[in-house]
């Protein structure tokens, strides 16, 4: 995910829609990293420390990029007539 604008209020409505598209983009790829990492553990080619740390971290991306749909749909509702 690309360097996430702090002040939505000084983006156009064009720039706030390119970074839903963009978080909608990184979700499905957090998803897919997900899946692949569950079939990585299940075929026992990483161990499960591996295992967990990536789950950690994949954790925290997707609370981050739920976070981020969030502030991004409150700022569109309040631009909308």
């Amino acid at each position: 995910m690309q360097v996430w604008p702090e002040d939505l209020t000084i983006c156009t409505m064009e720039e706030v829609l390119a970074c839903v598209a963009e978080n909608r983009a990184w979700s499905k790829e957090l998803r897919l990293r997900t899946n692949n990492l569950v079939n990585t553990r299940l075929a026992k080619t990483i161990s499960q420390a591996d295992y967990v740390a990536h789950r950690k971290r994949a954790h925290e991306d997707a609370v981050e990029c739920r976070r981020r749909a969030s502030v991004l749909e409150r700022h569109i509702n309040r631009q909308s007539p």
